[in-house]
């Protein structure tokens, strides 16, 4: 009441006796008409309620401003201990002895990734961890079939380990717009797992189990896949840009029209791998086993074929080899081109299919 007070007394005194002190002093002891002296008089008091009229509006935007700042936090802060404990519930979702309650907490970590990008990266951390502690490899007991287990009665991984998939799937949709740091999901099982269309650029599958995977149109740039099980897998039109598979094990896969420029073969097992079209510019090829292997189209162009073994091995006349290199002195075997190779279109059995047995075993 008192601060209230003292803003009128302040306002009446600058109202009503600052106006006529200001024309005293700009009359400097001068003579002027009564009409004339209410009149400057007013003029002075209607600038002045105009200043403080201004001056009441700034207050009131600024004072306006400031509340919504705080309302604006405050909704900020609301919203952020909403996401952690949406977040956290969903954590405590995958430590479930439920099926069905994992897989909601994975969609729920999902769905967390996309509202909260300060919170992306752990999200997609948390789903490489948990397909590394739930499908180690070789397997270590539990439900999953053992490493000797013949690979056509292995169930595909959505039938067998649904949670394991739907984390698979989320980390490869998540990872297209990561950031191009390293992801570690090496040593895990994903025999028969359904990997088509993710983004997978920048991850390390080493030592892990991808045999008979569809891994049909993925992006492995610089992915690494050393001493990797990828026995019979669909990896056509794939993009291998930079890629390690030294050491891999591609025996039978398929790598039809897969860009595998730059990528390192170096002692690779491609016993009839199926590498019909694929673009080879600059892949390193050292000491790999192409036995069998159909190379029909294929592009080699300075591509390093240093000790590879090329017995048996297709080829045709539109096989693109590196400059000199002797293809029928070193085993390979002329063919007629297939042709233009057909768009694969795979069904939803694709990963439950029968692999034929290798006959380089």
């Amino acid at each position: 009441m008192a601060a209230v007070l003292a803003v009128l007394a302040t306002l009446g005194v600058v109202i009503v006796v600052l106006p006529g002190l200001v024309v005293e002093r700009d009359l400097g002891g001068g003579r002027i008409s009564a009409a004339e002296r209410l009149a400057a008089v007013n003029n002075v008091r209607t600038t002045l309620v105009q200043a403080i009229g201004g001056a009441v509006v700034l207050f009131g935007a600024y004072a306006t401003w400031r509340q919504l700042r705080v309302n604006q936090e405050g909704l900020r802060a609301t919203q952020e201990g909403y996401l952690t404990d949406r977040f956290s519930r969903a954590i405590d979702q995958l430590g479930s002895e439920a099926t069905d309650v994992r897989i909601g907490g994975l969609y729920a970590l999902w769905r967390h990734a996309d509202h909260s990008a300060h919170d992306r990266e752990s999200v997609i951390s948390i789903k490489a961890a948990y397909l590394r502690t739930h499908l180690p490899w070789p397997p270590r007991g539990g439900d999953s079939p053992s490493a000797e287990t013949s690979i056509n009665s292995v169930p595909p991984l959505e039938t067998r380990a649904p949670d394991a998939q739907v984390a698979l799937t989320g980390l490869g949709v998540l990872c297209q717009e990561r950031r191009p740091d390293w992801l570690n999901v090496s040593y895990t099982d994903l025999r028969r797992a359904d990997c088509d269309g993710l983004w997978l650029h920048h991850v390390n599958f080493d030592g892990a189990c991808l045999e008979a995977a569809s891994v049909y149109q993925v992006n492995l740039t610089r992915a690494s896949l050393i001493q990797a099980n990828l026995r019979h897998a669909e990896l056509g039109t794939s993009i291998l840009h930079r890629s390690r598979c030294v050491d891999a094990d591609l025996r039978g896969a398929r790598l039809v029209r897969a860009d595998l420029s730059e990528a390192d073969f170096t002692g690779a097992d491609l016993r009839e791998a199926n590498l019909r079209k694929a673009r080879g510019h600059g892949a390193r090829f050292t000491g790999a086993d192409l036995r069998l292997a159909d190379l029909r189209g294929a592009d080699l162009a300075r591509a390093d074929l240093t000790r590879a073994n090329l017995e048996g091995a297709l080829a045709s006349d539109v096989t693109v080899w590196p400059t000199g290199f002797d293809s029928r002195a070193a085993g390979v075997v002329m063919a007629e081109d297939p042709g233009d190779e057909p768009s694969i279109l795979l069904h939803a059995a694709a990963i439950a299919r029968d692999v034929p047995p290798l006959r380089s075993v």
